[in-house]
């Protein structure tokens, strides 16, 4: 079965002086920058999934910003940049499209944020049929608050890992790729 790599997010915005700042975001790139370099040498495909927000209030990945370009460290050579304007990779964008033609249904996911876009990919991309890996260490996300109450990113992280796993997806860490 054809694989693929999709890395979802990992633009300037989410990085230190960025508009949203993550939680783990520098270990979840070094994390990253290992898998691309796993997958370049087993040869899949790869995705940069690019988010550039269209609506007037947005607060980060504005067009024509700094935040909105995909990180420095991110190799962008062989790679294919599929942008998006809703936090599903899927919707309104050409990814489902392009890997149908190339006839990859195995997805290896990673990238930002665990609680919002990769979430959404991952059930979407299970709904389309993917066999799916989520790499856990190659993602971040940020503290929510609910009525008042802060949940630290670790828990955040850790409840959409526990609940993606098994159902919509195979969750590991990268070494056990």
């Amino acid at each position: 079965m054809k694989k693929a790599l999709v890395v979802i997010d990992m633009q300037n915005d989410y990085f230190k002086g960025g508009n949203m700042e993550l939680v783990g975001i520098n270990e979840a790139l070094l994390h990253t920058q290992k898998v691309i370099h796993f997958a370049r040498e087993k040869k899949y495909e790869i995705f940069y999934i690019q988010h550039r927000s269209i609506g007037n209030n947005a607060t980060f990945f504005q067009l024509n910003t700094k935040g909105v370009q995909l990180h420095k460290d991110l190799d962008t050579t062989g790679v294919t940049i599929i942008e998006k304007h809703y936090p599903n990779s899927f919707r309104e964008t050409t990814l489902h499209k392009v890997l149908i033609d190339k006839g990859i249904k195995h997805l290896i996911i990673c990238g930002a944020m665990s609680h919002m876009c990769v979430d959404t990919t991952v059930r979407a991309g299970f709904d389309l049929g993917y066999k799916i890996e989520l790499l856990y260490d190659a993602c971040a996300t940020k503290d929510l608050v609910f009525k008042d109450e802060t949940f630290k990113a670790e828990q955040i992280h850790k409840i959409f890992m526990a609940s993606l796993d098994g159902r919509f997806c195979n969750v590991k860490c990268v070494k056990d790729l």
